[in-house]
């Protein structure tokens, strides 16, 4: 009985330890890309997270899932000239912009927006826009960084 006991709890101890390892193993499958900040809104900051924890930052069709994650980005009525809305935007080299949509700021001058792209190598960039639905980005941009996977 004691034997069976033990055996339990050395089973018990394995199947913790190998979802404790997995659990680890799978958050390094996202990757972070640090936003850089321009001279109109020094203090904002923004990760893109690539990735996730199922499916190594892909779906089932190839695509690249990315989380922006942005902070201390200052409401947009508040710039020089003033906006309505922040826009982000992907670019892969030799095309052009394509927008992910608006990326909303909260009352604690946070915002997160999460996509979908077919695309690999890109960067990724925020403007401060008059219209939300714009088809091309503004020269007004507050954050950007380069993916590459």
């Amino acid at each position: 009985m004691k034997r069976r006991n033990m055996n339990r709890q050395v089973f018990y101890r394995l199947a913790l330890l190998c979802g404790a390892v997995l659990a680890v193993a799978t958050v390094g499958w996202a990757r972070t890309y640090h936003m850089t900040s321009t001279k109109g809104v020094p203090a904002a900051a923004a990760d893109v997270i690539v990735g996730n924890l199922w499916h190594r930052g892909k779906d089932k069709n190839d695509n690249t899932q990315f989380v922006l994650k942005a902070k201390h980005l200052a409401k947009p009525g508040l710039l020089t000239p003033p906006a309505n809305s922040y826009v982000v935007w992907l670019q892969q080299e030799g095309s052009q912009p394509q927008s992910q949509g608006e990326l909303k700021i909260g009352n604690n001058l946070k915002g997160e927006l999460k996509a979908t792209t077919p695309l690999k190598n890109f960067n990724v960039f925020i403007t401060a826009e008059t219209d939300s639905q714009t088809k091309t980005p503004s020269d007004q941009v507050i954050l950007q960084a380069t993916v590459q996977q």
